[in-house]
C-alpha cells in the first residue's frame, strides 16, 4: 500500500515515515500543500495523510482540489485543531476521517487500514489462495499450515502479487506500489527482494509459488 503523508513539521513527518515503512508500507512526504498536489497528480496513492496547518496551500483546500480531480483514495486530516467546527469543514472538504494531535501511532496505522478496506484499498482481511493464507492485518503468512516469517517489504510483495494472481507483474509495478518514490528503478531491489521471498515460501515445499516472466516481470 502507497501512502503521502503531507506535514510541514519535519520531525513529525520523519516519525510517521518511519512508523509506516516499518509496517511495510510505501511512503512518500509533502512538506506544504502545493508539493502534496503535485505528487498525488503522479502517483497513485491509496491513503493519504493529511496535515490541516499547511504552508502555501492548507490543508482543507488541498483536500477539496484532489476531490475535484476525482481522487477517490482514502484521506485522513491530522490536526492540533479540535474544536467540532474545524472538523466539519476538514470533513466537509471532503476527508474520509479527522485525527486529533497527539495521537498514538497505532491508532494512525488501525485508521488507514480501516479506510483502505472501506475504498476498496490493497488490504483486505485474509487473502487465501494456492496453499497459502495472508492476513495482511498481522503480516502473518501460513504455507498448507506451516508458518512462514517473512519481512514487511517481503509480506507487501507477495500480497500484490496473490492480489494480482494469473497475470505477470512488471518490476515498475512493483517499484511504484511496493516502495516510494525515491526507488531506483536500475538497483537490484526487486530482485534481491524476490530472491528472498522466493527462498523462504518454497523451503520445504516441492513447487515454486512465484515465476518470472522474461521481459514482463513476475506471477504467482
Amino acid at each position: 500500500m502507497r501512502v503521502l503523508v503531507v506535514e510541514d513539521e519535519e520531525p513529525i513527518a520523519s516519525a510517521i515515515e518511519r512508523g509506516l515503512m516499518k509496517k511495510g508500507y510505501a511512503v512518500d512526504v509533502a512538506f506544504d500543500g502545493a508539493e502534496a498536489l503535485e505528487k498525488a497528480g503522479v502517483n497513485h496513492y491509496d491513503v493519504i495523510c493529511l496535515d490541516l496547518n499547511l504552508p502555501r496551500v492548507d490543508g482543507v483546500e488541498v483536500c477539496r482540489r484532489l476531490r475535484e480531480e476525482h481522487y477517490n483514495g482514502g484521506i485522513i486530516m491530522l490536526t492540533a485543531r479540535s474544536s467540532i467546527r474545524e472538523r466539519v469543514e476538514g470533513l466537509d472538504g471532503g476527508a474520509d476521517d479527522y485525527l486529533v494531535k497527539p495521537f498514538a501511532f497505532s491508532e494512525l496505522e488501525a485508521r488507514i487500514r480501516a479506510i483502505a478496506r472501506r475504498e476498496g484499498g490493497l488490504r483486505e482481511p485474509i487473502l487465501n489462495t494456492r496453499g497459502l493464507e495472508l492476513d495482511p492485518n498481522t503480516n502473518r503468512v501460513k504455507r498448507e499450515g506451516v508458518e512462514i516469517h517473512l519481512t514487511p517489504k517481503e509480506f507487501a510483495l507477495l500480497y500484490y502479487l496473490a492480489r494480482n494472481e494469473g497475470r505477470a507483474v512488471p518490476q515498475e509495478e512493483l517499484l511504484e506500489h511496493i516502495w516510494d518514490e525515491h526507488a531506483n528503478p536500475f538497483t537490484q531491489t526487486v530482485k534481491v527482494h524476490m530472491n528472498n521471498l522466493r527462498r523462504k515460501i518454497n523451503d520445504g515445499f516441492s513447487d515454486q509459488l512465484i515465476e518470472t516472466i522474461r521481459g514482463k516481470g513476475y506471477v504467482l
